[in-house]
């Protein structure tokens, strides 16, 4: 018998939290420290909340594309809504966009297809499957993760199936709004179990995969060790972090691992030419060497402040927290540079890199750019 952790873990986890409400602390207070940036807010938008989900914005070139529960859709340009379409549809998720095409599934598990450009409808595709990820839009296709980890791929043109990828799961799994990542003519994808997987756009083939962690313990929960967040890219390497396994980083010209090493996240990771960043499951922050894993710096100011998935942004490291403030780390050091609130909800979302600087989303929905200025 198959078990469904959002049936199983999530009301352990809640049950725990019941009964130790009274003993387990808050968020760690802010800690001061001088700052040596600023966090410029550049404009503001409210586009509606989030409710029980998780919606992030998509950037394309100076476009925002954002998206709320009670089905609003916009297009953002310099702090002004461009166009605002009403999908008459409860959403679960937003947006994924590739400038020509945004995309956005109902709770119902409809994907609701928009022009870019204007907003207008251009199709609705019905895929009887709950969708918490972003969709992913690009190479002709528009490929949507989900909850149950399968990939259903839709013609962008028409919004017909081409595609279905499924495989074999753990008992359990984390409840994800982890995302695709498409590079050219390949999706990559984190999956339960610790496998990052290449799956051809054009036929759904499995291309190679990655043992990025592999389960163990004794019970069950013990051995999740699911990707977290979505996998990122360097000019030949793929890198990854898992909950409750390891943190690691692949050349995919020959499948060798550069590096591994003891790790576990629930939001994922980034990385550039030198760093590769991590969030820990304690919401320490950590850099490490993206060519050898060595540890850099290490940010332990901020646990139970529930960190978004970092974002490297030039010299600096953002990420949001629960209370909606967005911290600014320095890249080199670890260090604070500066810090600002967006909003009193949760950041939850991923940050989105947008021209110089970077996009939140709120829980309750305020959509805020921000530049790092020294």
């Amino acid at each position: 018998m198959r078990l469904n952790l959002s049936h199983l873990v999530f009301p352990l986890v809640a049950t725990a939290l019941l009964c130790a409400c009274s003993s387990t602390p808050g968020p760690a207070d802010l800690v001061d420290f001088t700052s040596s940036a600023k966090l410029q807010e550049v404009w503001s938008v409210s586009v509606g909340g989030a409710d029980d989900y998780v919606f992030q914005p998509a950037v394309v070139g100076e476009s925002v594309y954002a998206a709320s529960a009670d089905g609003d859709v916009v297009r953002i340009e310099g702090g002004k809504k461009k166009w605002r379409t009403d999908t008459r549809a409860d959403l679960s998720v937003g947006v994924g966009s590739d400038g020509d095409l945004v995309v956005v599934v109902s709770v119902a598990g409809e994907a609701i297809a928009l022009d870019a450009e204007t907003g207008a409808e251009r199709w609705r595709a019905n895929v009887r499957a709950e969708v918490l990820a972003p969709p992913a839009v690009g190479g002709g296709v528009v490929v949507l993760r989900a909850s149950d980890h399968r990939l259903i791929a839709l013609e962008a043109k028409n919004g017909q199936q081409r595609w279905l990828y499924q495989r074999n799961m753990p008992p359990l799994a984390l409840r994800s709004h982890a995302g695709v990542l498409i590079v050219e003519q390949v999706a990559l994808v984190g999956f339960p179990g610790g496998k990052v997987v290449a799956v051809s756009l054009e036929n759904g083939g499995n291309i190679w995969e990655l043992d990025i962690a592999r389960p163990r313990g004794a019970t069950e929960l013990e051995r999740v060790a699911d990707v977290a967040g979505t996998p990122v890219v360097g000019r030949s390497e793929v890198c990854a972090v898992t909950y409750q396994g390891r943190a690691a980083c692949f050349d995919v010209t020959n499948g060798n691992a550069l590096w591994a090493r003891d790790f576990s996240s629930h939001v994922g990771m980034d990385r550039d030419a030198r760093f590769a960043v991590l969030v820990d499951e304690r919401d320490s922050m950590q850099a490490l060497d993206v060519y050898s894993g060595v540890t850099v710096w290490r940010q332990d100011a901020m646990p139970r402040r529930k960190l978004s998935r970092p974002l490297i942004v030039g010299d600096y490291v953002v990420a949001g927290d629960i209370k909606g403030y967005v911290h600014a780390l320095n890249r080199e050091d670890g260090t604070f540079a500066a810090r600002a609130r967006a909003d009193n909800s949760a950041i939850v979302a991923d940050p989105q890199a947008w021209g110089t600087g970077f996009v939140v989303q709120s829980l309750d929905g305020d959509v805020v750019a921000y530049e790092v200025r020294k």
